[in-house]
This record gives structure tokens, sequence and C-alpha cells, in this order.
């Protein structure tokens, strides 16, 4: 079975009342624990590049990855996502290279360090969106900027992330914006800015109202609720894997991430998919640190990686029942982006933002 819009996957999953953690991927390894992790608890998945990952495994790399994922598991539905694109080219790019799914993050300018005008951020938004339905490609748009309330700082993500301090109205996403945004672009899904950053660091301490404004997801919710929302930065650094990374040789200091059951807060309020990536790091991590020093004289490439690929599998098996994604892979029938190319052709696709009296 071909890759499928990320769309179909959103759908569904608005419909059935669950979240789909996107995983970022750049080798092998990730891949595998993703799939072995779906499959296992028959979930869809998301597996999503960034500018950094596609540079660093290279695009026909992987492409086949990719591709190998889908062969070796038919039954599950998957769809490949550009995360990140600082430009219509680049989303271009990811298209022409089998993505089914582009994100168009226009909250910056081209150079992914300079926050954008809202007219830019529509401007190229929408011609993504313009190209990207043409040929059936789900696109995800973007905000408001992903940085922390406690310092007004981002945390860059393979060279994506503002520079200098931003105030609260450009780290948070404007409800009403939102309705605007969404009405101009036609996205298919929206990246909200609620105080989550990119990376390890997130808080300094346990989240609160102050520093994780995740009540604003259920005020843009409100105003938008037929729009697929999107949770960044959302991975929750589990002390269990600091400390083991810790204990065997590592220097994390403390540090917290998004707690999951606020993650759940956001998935009642239309949040349909929630970027993972540094859960997945750590848990690399720890597993290579573990074996190296359990065994110092091992040089084999696979007692390192064997090890990863399991605990990053518990990573992302956790995820998809913890956001109430476990068991609906099977219940989604698979569609080709001809086909979604035809429902965005005449209309059957465009985003409601009307709200019901």
């Amino acid at each position: 079975m071909a890759l499928v819009p990320m769309r179909l996957l959103l759908d569904h999953a608005a419909e059935n009342g669950y979240g789909i953690p996107a995983f970022n991927v750049n080798n092998m390894e990730q891949i595998l624990s993703i799939m072995q992790a779906a499959d296992e608890t028959d979930s869809p998945v998301i597996l999503q590049a960034s500018r950094g990952a596609r540079s660093y495994a290279g695009e026909n790399f992987l492409r086949h990855l990719v591709l190998a994922a889908v062969e070796t598991y038919p039954h599950i539905p998957v769809a490949m996502h550009q995360d990140h694109g600082n430009s219509p080219a680049t989303c271009y790019s990811a298209i022409r290279n089998g993505f089914t799914s582009v994100m168009m993050d226009g909250s910056l300018e081209a150079d992914a360090k300079t926050p954008a005008s809202f007219e830019y951020n529509v401007a190229v938004t929408a011609e993504v969106v313009k190209v990207a339905h043409s040929v059936g490609a789900s696109v995800e748009g973007e905000l408001g900027c992903l940085g922390s309330l406690e310092t007004g700082m981002g945390e860059a993500e393979d060279g994506h992330g503002f520079e200098g301090k931003l105030d609260h109205s450009q780290l948070l996403t404007d409800p009403d914006e939102a309705v605007e945004f969404v009405e101009r672009t036609q996205v298919d899904a929206l990246a909200v800015a609620i105080g989550t950053s990119h990376g390890a660091y997130k808080f300094t301490r346990k989240p609160t109202g102050e520093i994780l404004a995740i009540s604003r997801i259920a005020e843009i919710h409100a105003k938008l609720p037929n729009t697929h929302l999107v949770m960044h930065g959302s991975s929750s650094v589990p002390q269990e894997w600091l400390d083991m990374i810790n204990a065997h040789g590592g220097a994390i200091p403390e540090t917290y991430g998004v707690p999951v059951e606020e993650i759940q807060k956001g998935i009642k309020s239309g949040v349909r998919k929630v970027n993972i990536d540094t859960d997945n790091r750590l848990a690399i991590t720890a597993a290579i640190r573990e074996a190296a020093m359990k065994d110092p004289k091992n040089f084999d490439p696979r007692h390192f990686l064997k090890p990863s690929i399991k605990y990053m599998q518990q990573v992302c098996r956790d995820r998809y029942q913890e956001f109430w994604c476990a068991g609906n892979a099977s219940k989604i029938k698979q569609v080709a982006l001809d086909d979604f190319a035809k429902k965005y052709a005449t209309g059957e696709l465009a985003a409601k933002t009307a709200v019901k009296a």
C-alpha cells in the first residue's frame, strides 16, 4: 500500500477523539522503532523529517527507508510529513520526493530565524496549499512562534528557531487571528504556540498555566472546532531516561517536559497531531550509553543500536496508547493522493471555520 495523505489520518482522529504522535526520523533504527510499536498497538503512523534530517540521511536513502516501512507493514496507514518547511521551495521539493504532507512554517521568514509578519505567513502558506492540494498532499501551517513563556527565548531544532527574545503576544497564538489564518490559507492543520519549545530544556520547573498555556488550545478550538490543531515541542522528557543517561556518564541538568496529562487535555480540545522527537533521542542516548558501559570492549554497532530500537519502541508504544491512538490503524480505509486531489478540487475538503450559534 502506498503512503497516504496526513489529512486522512487527522480526519479519522477527529472523528474518533484521539491524537496521533508524529515522530521525527533520521535513520533506519528510528523508523523500525516506530513501525514495530505501531504494529504492536495497531496505530496509524506519521513519520516526519526536518530539513536537517533530509540533509543528514540524503533524499534517496530517506525515501527508500520509508517505502521499506510501508512495504513491510502494508496494513498500517503511513503519512510522510515535512517538518518545519522554511519556504515554498522546501515544501515543493519534499512533495517531489514522495512526502504526502508538508509543513509551511511561515511564522518565521525563509532564514528560519526571523519572526515573520502575519501577512507574510498567510501569503507563503496559501501558496503552498494551492500547489500541495492540487496533487492531494496535506499542509500544516503555524501561527505564533514556538518559545518559552518563562524566558521569551526559542530553541532551534536543526537550525529552525527564532533568534532573540519575544513577548507573550508573539509566543501565544491569537484565537481570532487563527480563524482568519485558516480561512485565508485553507490549511489542513494548524500548529499553535502555547509555550512549548523544541529540545529537552523546555521548562525550569514543573509547568503550570503561567508557562504552559494549554487553556489557549481550548480557546482556539472553540473558534475553530473543525480545524485539526497541532502541538509542537511536546516531548515529556521522562525522568527515567535522564537518570539512565546521567548514570552512564551523561551530564544533563534538571529539566522538565510537557506532562502527558497536559497533552491529553490538548487532545480533548482538538489537538490531532503531537510532535515527539526529544523523548526518542533521550531513549536512544540512554540505550547507547548503557550498552557502552556494560561492555566497553564491544565494537559491534549492533550492540549499541539494538537496545536503542528497543528503548525508542517503548516510548512510541507509550505515546500511541496515552494519546488513545492505539487500535485505530485497522479502522482507517487507506486512500490515495489522487483521490484526495479530487476532493480538494471539488471543495469537499475546504476549511469549515464557521461556528454554530
